[in-house]
């Protein structure tokens, strides 16, 4: 089966759209269970047709995409990004705070599965693929050129480590903080790695400023 182009632009639209919502909300049901939801799983969910549901969505990957567009994204800088890695880490450490917070039940559940023995296939989390150490990673691309550029996938890792919902359920179910003081507190986190890298490298001003 495959999606009918141009299907949603045409006919009763708003009808459309609200059947699209419920799809997209009947998938973030299911990853919140702890479910790689496919297209069947989601349409079942929502009470809608397989037929239907395909008319929507083609394929597993287009259904979550829709529900989390940000997985599809290489970077989290604009076409506008600094220069200047310690500017660029906040904006990614502020972006992905943020999608923490606010996919914080689905991320759970991702966190929950992927913690059982056997461990499941990388398919069945589609929330926990790596793409935050590629966006740290894009953050800290000016450094490449210099000292730091062995250690960058390592002092990536190092700050992944501090920012995440393993961080963000430790900080708050066990350290007690609100939500906002644990995301100030993992973006701060963040920006001490960098800076403790940045002072190891003997590095003040930036990439290229040497101390």
């Amino acid at each position: 089966m495959s999606v009918t182009p141009g299907y949603e632009l045409t006919g009763r639209t708003k009808q459309k759209t609200r059947t699209r919502a419920t799809l997209v909300m009947a998938a973030r049901e299911l990853l919140s269970q702890g479910v790689a939801p496919t297209v069947e799983q989601a349409a079942a969910e929502a009470g809608i047709s397989r037929t239907t549901a395909y008319r929507y969505f083609p394929n597993q990957r287009a259904l979550v995409l829709a529900g989390y567009p940000e997985l599809d994204a290489s970077s989290l800088l604009g076409s506008d990004a600094p220069d200047d890695p310690s500017a660029r880490l906040e904006i990614v450490t502020e972006q992905v705070a943020r999608q923490i917070i606010e996919h914080e039940h689905e991320l759970r559940a991702m966190l929950r599965v992927s913690l059982e023995s056997p461990a499941p296939g990388v398919d069945s989390l589609p929330l926990r693929q790596g793409r935050v150490i590629g966006w740290i990673e894009d953050a800290l691309a000016p450094l490449r050129e210099g000292v730091l550029e062995p250690k960058i996938h390592n002092l990536a890792l190092a700050i992944r480590a501090t920012l995440g919902i393993e961080a963000l359920t430790w900080l708050t179910d066990v350290g007690g903080l609100s939500r906002a003081q644990a995301a100030d507190l993992m973006r701060s986190s963040a920006r001490t790695l960098l800076q403790a890298a940045l002072a190891d490298a003997g590095i003040t001003d930036g990439p290229s400023g040497p101390g």
